[in-house]
């Protein structure tokens, strides 16, 4: 008997006990296929991840709930979920409201072409990627990895925003700047 396909969408920048519990209930399905976001793909919504797609595609690769890794391009599944039609898509309960929103409302809607099933554990609370980037940034302040991390993002953006500093502490302000118009984040 064949076994059942679980899509499972992921930045997977900084894996935490969020993912493991998600992609360890996607396994309880089925064979858990991921969805690994591009960094473009990851650039249309925030800042670029800190590894790049092979360095994170490795990793994924080597967690034993997984599979199989294909690449996701945009934050929309419905390309991918066409191309392997899945019976189950997993994903945490958080993505019912902002950004990813919509993203829902078309796996959803896609999902319903072959009777596959949205499955939406409980999202696992006190941790995020973003929590943990914030809690890293200052460890990754070096000019090193700010100038790989810029070439990373010229290659990944259409359209860069740069702001000019000539001093370290004008660097940080606006580091931290967001520019937030008709209530969309545009970082820098």
């Amino acid at each position: 008997m064949k076994k059942k396909i679980v899509y499972v969408g992921l930045s997977a920048d900084i894996l935490h006990k969020g993912h493991i519990n998600i992609l360890k209930t996607a396994s309880l399905y089925g064979d858990v296929y991921v969805g690994l976001l591009t960094d473009k793909a990851i650039a249309s919504y925030k800042n670029i991840p800190y590894l790049n797609f092979e360095k994170r595609k490795v990793v994924v690769e080597n967690i034993k709930f997984v599979k199989k890794v294909i690449p996701q391009n945009t934050l929309d599944y419905v390309e991918n979920l066409n191309l392997i039609k899945p019976n189950f898509v997993v994903h945490g309960d958080d993505w019912k409201k902002g950004v990813q929103k919509k993203t829902r409302e078309r796996v959803i809607k896609a999902l319903k072409k072959w009777s596959g099933k949205l499955i939406e554990p409980k999202y696992t609370k006190n941790i995020s990627s973003t929590l943990i980037k914030k809690e890293m940034s200052n460890i990754i302040t070096s000019p090193e990895n700010r100038v790989s991390r810029l070439k990373r993002l010229m290659n990944s953006k259409d359209i860069v925003r740069i702001l000019e500093s000539h001093n370290s502490l004008t660097g940080l302000i606006i580091e931290k700047t967001n520019i937030i118009k008709n209530k969309k984040n545009l970082r820098i």
